[in-house]
């Protein structure tokens, strides 16, 4: 695997082993990366099922038992050292003062940048909650591939799922993956407030390198589907087919402070709730999954234009899903593409989320030369649109978005790093323990 580089895990053991007074062959290495969702966007909260993939790019925690209860962590991204004890016990976030949320141990900190050990108290949080008691904390640094965050990447899950395996092993404490699936759901949901579903927890934790990775976010079943004639020694053929561009847009909002999406997790809900009532079906949970299509058919009409676009996004993408997986068992790329590219535009004309910038990148890399299909990463308010492109053309398909985008939104690119504005990356693995 192209990442973690065996610089970037000598250089952050260093780290660990200076922080704590150990040698680095003690040093623990927790490779939790991002992830991409090609198809089944914006329905894993109603129990839709998705498709994801990781990337080789993401969240390094090094870490150390510390032989006490004591949890001390820095940050390659941020300042300040934070500090707090495995047996106090947590409260949602929402319940208590940010300030005194956590220990940070740097007077200069500002309140942001205090702010960025909360998912290690969540993931603390989200094991005493299920019932562990934690005796042992973690001497810890934790940093993140540069300018990714905030990107749509699902950089929050892929720190909540780190911070937990590293509590988890310094704690001897084993763990399955579906278990910490929903241990990071309690971190985002309970712990900070966001109601989103188990997509990106899924994908960062089941996702294995070269397949796609399925899930129905109702019943969680989830299996990996392997493209043709899958071999060990085919994985390099494979890879050279595509590769995954990553486009920035110059936005950066965290998803909890955005009301959008709370709001279109809501209208889900609602739109949930008529058909059913309207199906005979009101005693069941509002939520799109337990809508059965031929009822959404037989009584859409009775929904206002906005909930009626949600309901049509959360079917839409379900078929999209169901056909995509289908194409990529059989290595249809081209038509794979198409539809991740109508996932783009149901969620922008359906579900309403994009905004302008976001919505000229996507527009952008469907023009680029050998781009497969493309969509927005995350949310669509804020980070990045990615796409899949034929692994031959990445590099001429990644000049003609650095050259396109910034005549559209100039003062947006600008603030962009040029060299990290448009990445061309390769399909990751899961998260894991080195």
């Amino acid at each position: 695997m192209s990442w973690p580089t065996q610089d970037e895990l000598n250089k952050i053991r260093k780290i660990i082993s200076e922080m704590a007074g150990k040698g680095t062959a003690e040093v623990r290495v927790v490779v939790s990366p991002y992830r991409i969702c090609p198809l089944g966007a914006h329905v894993d909260h109603q129990g839709g099922i998705v498709s994801a993939m990781t990337i080789n790019k993401g969240i390094l925690l090094g870490f150390v038992p510390s032989g006490d209860n004591q949890v001390a962590l820095r940050s390659g991204q941020f300042k300040g050292e934070v500090r707090f004890r495995v047996n106090e016990t947590q409260q949602p976030r929402h319940t208590i003062s940010k300030r005194k949320e956590i220990n940070v141990e740097n007077s200069s900190a500002s309140p942001e940048e205090c702010n960025w050990g909360v998912y290690a108290a969540g993931a603390l949080y989200a094991l005493q909650s299920r019932g562990n008691h934690l005796a042992q904390g973690i001497i810890g640094y934790i940093c993140g591939s540069e300018g990714l965050d905030s990107s749509g990447l699902s950089s929050s899950a892929a720190v909540g799922i780190a911070y937990l395996l590293a509590f988890e092993s310094a704690n001897s404490l084993t763990v399955s993956p579906t278990e910490n699936i929903e241990y990071d759901r309690v971190i985002e949901n309970e712990y900070l407030g966001l109601r989103n579903g188990i997509l990106d927890q899924s994908a960062i934790l089941l996702s294995s390198h070269g397949c796609l990775t399925y899930m129905n976010c109702k019943t969680t079943e989830h299996k990996l589907i392997h493209p043709p004639k899958f071999l060990k020694d085919h994985e390099a053929e494979l890879q050279k087919g595509y590769k995954i561009l990553l486009a920035f847009s110059g936005l950066r909002q965290a998803l909890t402070s955005n009301p959008g999406y709370n709001s279109r997790v809501a209208e889900c809900q609602e739109a949930a709730k008529v058909l059913l009532h309207a199906s005979g079906n009101g005693e069941l949970e509002p939520f799109l999954c337990n809508v059965k299509p031929e009822a959404y058919e037989a009584y859409k009409l009775k929904m206002e234009t906005n909930l009626a676009k949600r309901a049509e996004h959360y079917f839409s993408e379900n078929m999209r899903v169901t056909k995509g997986l289908e194409d990529w068992a059989s290595g249809d790329l081209k038509d794979f593409g198409q539809l991740m590219s109508a996932s783009g535009l149901s969620s922008i004309k359906n579900y309403e989320c994009g905004c302008e910038p976001l919505i000229q990148l996507y527009e952008v890399l469907l023009r680029a030369p050998g781009v497969f299909g493309a969509r927005f990463s995350g949310a669509g308010f804020r980070g990045c649109c990615f796409a899949l492109v034929d692994a031959d053309r990445a590099a001429e398909a990644a000049k003609f978005v650095r050259e396109e985008y910034p005549k559209l939104q100039p003062v947006l690119a600008s603030q962009l790093n040029q060299d990290t504005a448009v990445l061309i990356c390769e399909a990751g693995d899961c998260a894991r323990v080195i």
